[in-house]
C-alpha cells in the first residue's frame, strides 16, 4: 500500500539554527506518527494481530462452505488473502474514526469490532443482522462503530467517504474516515474526483486500495496502462508507498501524519498490493 504525506518545507539556509530546530521536530512527529495508537508492541500484540487475521480467513471458509450449500442467497464475495490489510490499518484507527467499505467487506466488518454472529445473520438475511438482514453480504453496516458499509458499485462507497470527511472537517473533529476500494476502482470517475476535492480541500481522508490484481474477472494489465497504481498519488499532490500484505507495515501505513494536531488539513491515498489466493476448503476436525 501506499501513503500520501504532506510536502516538506525546506530548511532556510539563512537561519542554519532554525533548519536544525525543524529537522528536530520532524523527527520526533515521525517517532510518534510510527507509534500504534493503542501503544502495544511485541510478540503478544504480533499474536493479537495473527489470530484477528485467522479470525476472518475462518470465517470466510465457513462462509464458502454455506454458499456452496445454498444456505447463503444472493452474492458473496470473500476476504481470503486480504485480512492483513483490513486488521493493520484497523489498528491505525480510533472507534471515532470511520470505515467506508466495498462488496468485499466481510474482513473490514469484522476487524471494525462488528460480531461475526451479526455479520452471519445479516448473510442469512435475519432480522438480528448488523443491516436488520436488508443489505446482505454487500451491505454491511453498523452506525454504532461508524462502519458506514458495504458498496454494491465499484468505487461507489468513495464519494460518501469524502462527504464524512468534509462534515469532520466543517465541524472541526479529529477524525479521519478510511475508504477501502479495489484497483478496478481507478478506472472509475469516483476515484479522480475523490482525490481531487480530498486534496484541493485537504480533507482527512485515508483512501485505501486492496489491489488484488484482478478488477473482477479482468487482469491489471488488461485494464490498466499503467500498473504502478501508487503513481496515481502524484497527481494530485500525494505521495505513494508500497507496503503489501503486512499487517504491521499496514497499521504504520494507514496512521495518517499529523491528523490529531492538524484536523482538516491533511489527506491521504493507501494504494496496495494483496494478491488473493482461491479460497480453500475448511479443515474439519473430530
Amino acid at each position: 500500500m501506499s501513503v500520501a504525506r504532506p510536502s516538506r518545507t525546506r530548511k532556510d539556509p539563512a537561519h542554519p539554527k532554525a533548519g536544525k530546530k525543524a529537522a528536530t521536530t520532524k523527527s520526533a512527529q515521525r517517532k510518534a506518527d510510527t507509534k500504534p495508537p493503542t501503544g502495544r508492541t511485541g510478540p503478544e500484540h504480533r499474536t493479537d494481530l495473527l489470530e484477528a487475521m485467522l479470525r476472518i480467513r475462518r470465517f470466510e471458509e465457513r462462509c464458502v462452505e454455506l454458499y456452496s450449500a445454498a444456505k447463503i442467497r444472493g452474492f458473496v464475495h470473500l476476504y481470503i488473502g486480504e485480512e492483513a490489510v483490513a486488521i493493520g490499518v484497523n489498528e491505525a484507527l480510533t472507534p471515532e474514526d470511520a470505515v467506508v467499505s466495498t462488496y468485499r467487506e466481510h474482513g473490514h466488518a469484522l476487524a471494525r469490532g462488528i460480531t461475526a454472529e451479526a455479520v452471519m445473520a445479516e448473510m442469512y438475511g435475519r432480522t438480528t443482522g448488523c443491516s436488520g438482514g436488508r443489505g446482505g453480504s454487500m451491505h454491511l453496516f453498523d452506525a454504532s462503530r461508524r462502519f458506514y458499509g458495504g458498496n454494491a458499485i465499484v468505487a461507489g462507497g468513495l464519494p460518501l467517504a469524502a462527504g464524512l470527511a468534509l462534515a469532520d472537517r466543517m465541524r472541526e473533529r479529529a477524525n479521519v474516515t478510511c475508504c477501502f476500494f479495489g484497483d478496478g476502482a481507478f478506472a472509475e470517475g469516483e476515484f479522480h474526483e475523490t482525490a481531487n476535492l480530498a486534496a484541493l480541500w485537504k480533507l482527512p481522508l485515508l483512501l485505501v486500495c486492496e489491489n488484488n490484481l484482478y478488477a473482477m474477472g479482468t487482469a491489471l494489465e488488461r485494464h490498466e496502462a499503467q500498473t504502478d497504481l501508487a503513481m496515481r498519488a502524484a497527481s494530485y499532490g500525494m505521495v505513494g508507498l508500497g507496503r503489501g500484505r503486512h499487517g504491521r507495515r499496514s497499521r504504520r501505513a494507514g496512521r495518517p501524519t499529523g491528523r490529531r494536531r492538524h484536523p482538516g488539513r491533511y489527506r491521504t491515498a493507501l494504494p496496495g498490493t494483496a494478491h488473493l489466493p482461491l479460497p480453500r476448503p475448511l479443515d474439519v476436525r473430530p
